[in-house]
């Protein structure tokens, strides 16, 4: 794939490369076809190869502090909450902001990919996030931690639209593999997480953090409601500081490493070869957007609202205890962060395309199974297991898929980025009242089904949209060719 972003917006390490990728396995159709010259293999120099993979591991560490950003929020809500002086009721607003600044990000961003160098946004993005995390245990009061994790947020949307972008003009039509390694390490960070805000707070965590006694307790002295003129003061927990420390400092080291990236020098000629490069446009491309946004609306808030709601699904309609809820809530995320990484192998050898429609029959079989045997406590261990491994790789091999087609902007990937934010925020929240209200009914499991089902028949769509120019296409080309041969023939 010979490929260009914006050129207010080149990429210079991707000129050092000669180009985002190696030439296309097969014939792709788009306007600019004509006009866009063949990469020749040869124009990587073994610097640029070099460059390029040590680029890739920065993104994977990034991604990996994304997770771990995203991730840290769980485990020390309670003391957050704690350090506010605030009952976890009164506090979920920040899930709110934090939602609502991913999405403003993931817009800001989008535009900024197409006017600003990628690498330099990346790393002022992580230097942002970094600031936040190292702000988040300072706050004193509610409202200036709803307004700092929207900040928070807005930087972590930033990242997740720009280094998608970002790792598709590196490696073209062979960035499969490495979209799914991209987000393996983002499930990874989230994974570890825990174990980290466990190592730093599990031997201090007081009783009084589960429960809502009386907020006058003598260690909350320093409480808004005694000084409401303090907004910043170290959090009476030391040891909430350094979690939050701890994964800031990290996304610091990460963002310097961003930033000698930008600094890294490249040629004039490179740089002018590369703002000659032609971008493909598919012939339906924003209705392929627009389906993918729907693709994404349903299948994240489909993930989230089953990762959300599973382990109360399983205590109440099931019947099991807290412990095998927990447990059945880890086997859901754990086989779903292990096919990510497998994933990164299978994408070596399977089309993004087949990835998908694998993924597709294990969601709707998974999410069936668990709707017909909904009272089984085994039948619902062996159905979360499946579906958090069916859901593993949709995401990544969505945007590969696109890319094959496509080309994917900063607008274009903060497009369905936004769609699978909405679908994060409103998915889980409708399926909260409907479950209470039908406290009798799998809600839970109907919306898998129904999301599951509603992929399933949108992705062939999809394809068929976004194959058919290329039908087409080739249709005629056989047809001049038929005619070359037979004006050759008539004037022999």
């Amino acid at each position: 794939m010979h490929r260009r972003l914006p050129a207010a917006a080149s990429l210079e390490l991707e000129t050092e490369f000669g180009g985002a990728g190696p030439p296309p396995a097969a014939p792709r159709h788009h306007d600019a076809a004509a006009a866009e010259p063949e990469p020749k293999a040869v124009a990587v120099p073994r610097t640029g190869s070099a460059l390029r993979w040590f680029t890739t591991a920065v993104l994977y560490a990034a991604f990996l502090g994304l997770g771990m950003s995203v991730g840290i929020l769980g485990p020390t809500f309670q003391d957050l909450a704690t350090n506010v002086n605030r009952n976890i009721s009164s506090l979920s607003l920040i899930f709110v902001g934090r939602a609502s600044g991913v999405l403003c990000g993931s817009m800001i961003g989008g535009i900024l990919f197409e006017y600003m160098n990628h690498v330099l946004l990346l790393g002022l993005s992580m230097l942002a996030t970094s600031a936040g995390l190292y702000l988040i245990p300072f706050c004193k009061t509610a409202a200036l931690l709803i307004i700092v994790m929207s900040v928070f947020g807005a930087a972590v949307g930033v990242l997740d639209t720009g280094a998608n972008v970002l790792i598709l003009a590196l490696w073209g039509d062979k960035g499969a593999p490495h979209m799914q390694a991209l987000h393996f390490s983002f499930a990874l960070g989230a994974f570890l997480v825990p174990l980290l805000a466990k190592l730093a707070l599990g031997t201090t965590v007081s009783a009084e953090n589960h429960t809502e006694p009386d907020l006058h307790h003598p260690a909350l002295n320093r409480s808004p409601e005694a000084d409401p003129d303090l907004l910043f003061a170290a959090p009476d927990d030391l040891n909430l500081l350094w979690a939050y420390a701890s994964v800031g400092t990290y996304i610091f080291v990460v963002s310097v490493f961003l930033f000698a990236l930008f600094f890294k020098k490249t040629s004039k000629h490179e740089k002018s070869a590369a703002s000659a490069q032609e971008s493909r446009r598919a012939k339906h491309h924003k209705a392929l957007l627009c389906l993918l946004f729907l693709f994404f609306f349903f299948y994240v808030g489909a993930e989230i609202t089953y990762g959300s709601y599973i382990f109360s699904f399983a205590t109440t309609h099931v019947g099991l205890e807290e412990s095998e809820a927990a447990g059945l809530n880890s086997i859901f995320w754990g086989t779903f962060a292990a096919c990510r990484g497998l994933a990164i192998f299978f994408a070596a050898c399977l089309q993004p395309g087949t990835m998908i429609v694998l993924s597709n029959i294990g969601s709707v079989v998974s999410s069936l199974f668990l709707v017909l045997f909904d009272k089984s406590p085994l039948c619902l261990w062996i159905g979360s297991s499946v579906y958090g491994a069916s859901m593993a790789t949709t995401f990544p091999s969505g945007i590969s898929w696109l890319e094959q087609y496509t080309t994917i902007s900063g607008k274009s990937a903060a497009f369905f980025v936004i769609g699978a934010c909405l679908g994060d925020m409103a998915i889980p929240a409708v399926i909260g009242i409907l479950q209470g209200q039908y406290p009798d009914l799998p809600v839970v499991l109907y919306t898998c089904l129904g999301s599951a089902i509603f992929t399933a028949v949108l992705f062939p769509v999809m394809y068929k949209l976004a194959t058919l120019p290329l039908d087409r296409q080739q249709k005629e080309n056989r047809k001049n060719e038929d005619q070359k041969a037979l004006s050759s023939s008539s004037r022999l």
